[in-house]
């Protein structure tokens, strides 16, 4: 007699022998990634697998995707590690993933290129976000390996540039699953507090796995978030990482990082006593034009001085001075000469000279001159002048 089937049953017996076959589990499947989708809200990734003779569908559920150091994409050729299951509702057998690899370039390297890509993108490398590094910072922040070569390189650099600076040290690691996020902790602790002038974040070198926490996005993201200028010193000359690229500046290495971070005080020293030679030239030059100047405006006052316009004038006064005592001198003789003169004259027709010669003059009582005898009557009194006096006399 004919069993009558249902889907469901179909689907779990298909099921129960393909994953009951050793043969599907834990296998290794090549191929190239087609209608990839990545499901943001549950984490899960669901794409098809595919060869050019044929395809299969694959899903990677979160806790093992949330371990890709890359994001699949369409068109990648990957590595597959995981088994063969059937979703009984669907009634599809497809390949359920444990790990995934890329063919030809290594995992990092898709991860570091997709990330760089990213950033990019945001512009989180552009010059323009690129803080100036100050020329004489007081104090310089190291975050490395408080175990590494590099801190005692940088040490040893800065105590030898620049013994000013203070150096502030946070310790954190540099490699393992741990060390991108206290790295990105650190970066934001000294911004916080602004903790230094300049800031060195970096590790000695290694492989490209060694290198890895520096090419997280959380600490490339602490770094263009730092208020600090960030100096990135990661592995040797040749070695970039995502943290190079975001960082004010990058250092070859820890050691060029330190030196790049600080002046060197004997190249200041030089520099000052350079300026100082410099100065005394300027000034001396400057003092040597100035009494060039000084002597042509001492020459020009000179013929402009105010004791020799006193002395001038003071000439001229004594010359008016001398003309006018001459001019009265003259107009006194000229008068006295004319006084003489007119004066001889009045006395050659003066009274008094008559008089010397005998002669008399007669005045009545009211001094007028009596000129004839009858203007006299007899008991008035007279006075008669002679040359030598007066007589006063009685008419009878």
């Amino acid at each position: 007699m004919t069993s009558i089937l249902s889907v469901s049953q179909i689907n779990t017996y298909l099921k129960s022998i393909i994953e009951d076959d050793i043969n599907l589990r834990n296998i290794y499947i090549s191929g190239e990634i087609s209608n990839f989708t990545n499901h943001y809200r549950t984490g899960h990734l669901y794409f098809t697998l595919k060869d050019d003779k044929g395809a299969i569908k694959a899903v990677m559920f979160r806790q093992s995707a949330s371990r890709l150091r890359f994001i699949p994409e369409n068109g990648m050729q990957v590595l597959i590690r995981g088994s063969v299951g059937v979703y009984e509702s669907g009634g599809v057998y497809q390949i359920y993933c444990d790990d995934m690899i890329p063919e030809g370039l290594g995992e990092l390297t898709i991860a570091y290129e997709q990330l760089k890509a990213k950033l990019e993108d945001m512009g989180l490398f552009r010059a323009e976000h690129k803080k100036p590094i100050p020329e004489m910072p007081k104090k310089v922040g190291v975050i490395t390996s408080p175990t590494g070569a590099a801190l005692q390189d940088i040490l040893s650099v800065l105590e030898r540039r620049f013994p000013l600076a203070e150096v502030v040290f946070e310790g954190v690691q540099v490699q393992g699953d741990s060390a991108a996020p206290q790295i990105a902790a650190a970066i934001d602790k000294f911004s916080a507090l602004r903790a230094a002038d300049v800031l060195i974040v970096g590790r000695g070198g290694g492989s490209i796995e060694d290198l890895w926490a520096f090419n997280e996005e959380i600490v490339a993201m602490a770094i263009y978030n730092c208020d600090i200028p960030v100096i990135s010193a990661v592995g040797h000359e040749t070695d970039f990482t995502i943290a190079d690229f975001v960082a004010d500046l990058r250092a070859p290495t820890p050691s060029a990082a330190a030196e790049l971070a600080v002046p060197d005080y004997r190249e200041l020293l030089f520099s000052i006593d350079k300026t100082l030679d410099s100065l005394d030239d300027s000034i001396n030059r400057a003092v040597d034009r100035y009494a060039v100047r000084l002597l042509q405006f001492k020459n020009i006052l000179s013929g402009h001085s105010p004791e020799k316009t006193v002395t001038l004038y003071s000439q001229l006064l004594s010359a008016c001075e001398e003309k006018i005592r001459l001019t009265i001198k003259n107009k006194i003789d000229f008068y006295e000469n004319a006084l003489l003169h007119y004066s001889g004259k009045l006395e050659a027709i003066s009274p008094l000279k008559v008089l010397l010669r005998g002669y008399a003059i007669v005045e009545d009582e009211n001094g007028l001159t009596v000129k004839s005898s009858g203007e006299i009557a007899s008991g008035s009194k007279i006075k008669v002048k002679m040359h030598d006096g007066d007589i006063h006399c009685t008419v009878n």
